[in-house]
């Protein structure tokens, strides 16, 4: 049995791993932590889910943290960059596994992450969904038979609390793509169109976003033909099935001391 840390544990997506955690039972919820402050620290992990888990949120500033994590074996992260990284860094002091669900890193934060999978077992992706990591696979697939003639287009939407746009998943997807039709993703992507911009380029890929409301994510890729067109979906109606996954990955790593894998990797697709 696996034993589980979360930080975050009063935030939505935090919610969801205590619950998803408790309710398998080759896990173990050992720890949960959240910001100093925060209006859920002293009580059970589980009270707002109704449920009872016998472990209290405690609130633990993330550069405190390595002193925290004793008797865990993987900790998994759903926060910010800023505080990801002074996570990992705890992970690597304490040689504790990682499993980092965090979108929104610059080039050093994901240098950072790949420097720590040197020491620990790290399992970075920007969506820890089954589904979504199979719908990247089908992308690669559509996008070599679509080589010539397609327009591609990347529409995603997600709730009005989320903070980075484009989402990290539909970054994914672009980088997905764009590996496969043999392109560089930064020096085609068009991240937003106003005014007269001129005729489309083919090479390019393009990404639209919408904010609003509770939506918990919505990606389209759109492969736009003359005469056709192709639309690849994955919607989420729930946190859970990245909770799911997140604990999925956490088992991967339980047989690996170190290096950076990402859910391809953890669902055998490569």
């Amino acid at each position: 049995m696996i034993k589980i840390a979360i930080t975050g544990a009063g935030g939505r997506m935090g919610r969801m791993l205590v619950e998803a955690t408790v309710n398998d039972p080759s896990a173990q919820l050992v720890a949960a932590f959240d910001r100093p402050g925060g209006a859920n620290i002293g009580r059970d992990a589980g009270e707002v889910l109704g449920i009872e888990t016998g472990i209290k949120v405690r609130g633990v500033a993330p550069a405190d943290l390595a002193g925290a994590l004793d008797g865990v074996d993987c900790l998994i992260d759903f926060t910010r960059p800023e505080a990801t990284l002074a996570h990992l860094q705890a992970c690597v002091a304490h040689g504790v596994k990682f499993v980092v669900g965090t979108t929104g890193f610059d080039a050093d934060g994901k240098a950072a992450i790949a420097k720590a999978g040197e020491s620990i077992g790290v399992v970075f992706a920007p969506n820890m969904s089954v589904g979504v990591n199979a719908t990247f696979k089908l992308l690669e697939v559509a996008a070599k038979i679509l080589s010539s003639g397609y327009d591609i287009e990347i529409i995603e939407a997600h709730h009005r609390f989320k903070v980075d746009a484009p989402s990290g998943t539909a970054l994914r997807m672009g980088e997905v793509v764009a590996k496969a039709l043999g392109r560089d993703l930064d020096a085609v992507a068009v991240y937003g169109r106003e005014g007269v911009t001129g005729e489309r380029k083919p090479e390019t890929i393009g990404f639209a976003t919408i904010r609003g409301g509770d939506v918990v994510g919505d990606h389209t890729v759109l492969f736009a033909g003359i005469g056709e067109r192709i639309e690849i979906t994955h919607k989420s109606s729930s946190r859970m099935t990245y909770a799911t996954g997140s604990l999925r990955a956490a088992q991967f790593l339980a047989g690996r001391e170190r290096g950076v894998f990402d859910m391809q990797d953890v669902l055998g697709l490569r």
